[in-house]
C-alpha cells in the first residue's frame, strides 16, 4: 500500500471534487441547520449554549438529517454519470 496506488475495493467509487465544496459535505449542512436554529438565541453562559445545542440536536431524527443532507441535484448528477 505504501508508495503506489492504493487498492480500491470494487464497491467503492472515487469521486473527485473541488478543494472547497461544502455543498458536497453533509456535515456542513448539519452545521448550517444547527446555526440556523440558534440564530436568534442569546445564551448568557456556556452552559446555556450547551443546553440550546443539545435541544437542537435532540430534534434531529433520521428523517430530519436525511432532508438536510439529501441534495437532489447531487444525486441526479450521480445518476446521469451512472455512478
Amino acid at each position: 500500500m505504501y508508495g503506489g496506488s492504493p487498492e480500491i475495493p470494487e464497491n467503492i467509487i472515487l469521486m473527485f471534487q473541488p478543494p472547497y465544496s461544502p455543498e458536497c459535505n453533509p456535515i456542513e449542512q448539519i452545521w448550517q441547520y444547527l446555526k440556523k436554529g440558534l440564530r436568534w438565541k442569546l445564551p448568557t453562559s456556556l452552559d446555556e449554549l450547551r443546553r440550546l445545542i443539545t435541544e437542537r440536536l435532540k430534534v434531529m431524527t433520521r428523517k430530519v438529517i436525511a432532508s438536510i443532507t439529501g441534495r437532489a441535484y447531487i444525486l441526479e448528477a450521480l445518476s446521469v454519470a451512472k455512478v
